[in-house]
């Protein structure tokens, strides 16, 4: 049971980075679009924000959640 722990954890990390990379992108082409004032960018940007964060809320708390399934 210790190895599903440890890969749970180590899933829910990755999975977390992976959503705050996402959304550190989406931040950086957010700003872009303003700084061009550009339309197109500035709603890629929030899509990406917004896709980002939501894989980061999954990573915190859904993932750890498998715990109690194996537990």
């Amino acid at each position: 049971m210790e190895f599903f722990q440890s890969a749970i954890g180590t899933f829910s990390t990755c999975v977390t980075a992976l959503g705050c990379g996402l959304a550190g992108w989406g931040i950086v082409t957010l700003l872009e679009g303003y700084g061009n004032d550009n339309a197109a960018s500035k709603s890629q940007g929030i899509k990406l924000l917004v896709a980002g964060g939501g894989i980061a809320l999954v990573g915190l708390t859904l993932i750890p959640q498998l715990s109690t399934v194996f537990g």
